[in-house]
């Protein structure tokens, strides 16, 4: 399954990345020939994008390494590593894109009005970018793929920065030379869009990379499983922390005082195995057993 896994968010990045790659290198051509300051930001976030598919496309291949001795919970952790490099890069290149369109206010009368197929290259952008969402937006929560339901967004949201642009292109052809300032300001909104896309991959992968508690309706889901499991009386602790693609669970539960260390041994076992059957996508389970007493029943934590 988790081999499945890893090959389903392989094929769904590099589409991402192949598609990315055509059209900002389509959106660089038009925007230079055609004039457009807001082609060209929008090309800057589809080549943003290409960087960051390709470092997660690598971090995939690093992130199914086994374990080692140097790395004994896995490498998977490969991924927020690149994801945290490659946002800022790309908020470093939205900064230059966006001082460069603000230093050429105000545009001059002499630059020149978009062509038509300018305006077909953002319109079959805004296309693009929102079926690449519905695919991976549906393919993330099948596969329970933060990653995936994450990178969903980001593409999203070049369709909105991808429509802001059409709209923007679309008033200078029809307005002439009073409305050129369009050009400039749908450029701005286009790397505002870069930097709020960037800066949410920078804290996810920040978080990730702090060992942050995983969301807390998925952490209630596998509390409530592992409660359910026989010989449980209650789970005390509970912490699940995401690495890569999947999910590291260190879980405390409360068994009979009056239990045999072998006893015990075969609950945490269950416990383990059932979760690790339940939910595909978590890598390991570390039980705790800590003896429970109806009188002294702790409060559910996490």
């Amino acid at each position: 399954m988790k081999r499945e896994l890893y090959r389903e968010a392989v094929r769904a990045t590099a589409l991402g990345l192949a598609v990315n790659l055509g059209l900002g290198v389509a959106k660089l051509a038009g925007g230079i020939v055609g004039g457009s300051l807001a082609l060209v930001s929008d090309a800057v976030n589809s080549l943003g994008d290409v960087f960051t598919s390709s470092a997660i496309l690598l971090a995939f291949r690093v992130a199914q390494k086994p374990a080692d001795a140097e790395h004994p919970y896995g490498h998977t952790r490969a991924e927020a590593i690149a994801g945290s490099n490659v946002a800022v890069l790309v908020i470093a290149s939205a900064l230059m894109v966006g001082w460069g369109t603000i230093r050429s206010f105000p545009l001059e009368a002499s630059h020149q009005s978009p062509p038509l197929w300018a305006l077909a290259i953002a319109g079959v952008n805004v296309v693009i970018k929102e079926a690449l969402y519905q695919y991976k937006i549906r393919l993330g929560r099948r596969l329970g793929s933060s990653a995936l339901t994450a990178n969903a967004w980001d593409h999203r949201s070049d369709a909105f920065s991808a429509l802001a642009v059409l709209i923007g292109l679309s008033l200078v052809r029809i307005g002439g030379p009073k409305l050129l300032f369009m050009d400039g300001v749908s450029a701005l909104v286009v790397v505002a869009v870069i930097l709020v896309s960037a800066a949410r991959l920078l804290v996810a992968s920040g978080q990730e990379l702090m060992d942050a508690q995983a969301d807390q309706p998925f952490v209630d889901e596998i509390r409530a499983f592992a409660a359910g499991s026989p010989g449980v009386r209650q789970v005390d602790k509970l912490w699940v922390r995401k690495t890569g693609l999947e999910y590291l669970v260190d879980i405390h539960v409360q068994v009979p005082a009056d239990l045999t260390v072998a006893e015990g041994h075969t609950i945490s076992h269950l416990v383990k195995d059932r979760l690790l059957e339940r939910y595909p996508i978590l890598r390991d389970v570390l039980v705790h057993l800590e003896p429970y007493s109806a009188a002294h029943a702790s409060p559910k934590a996490d």
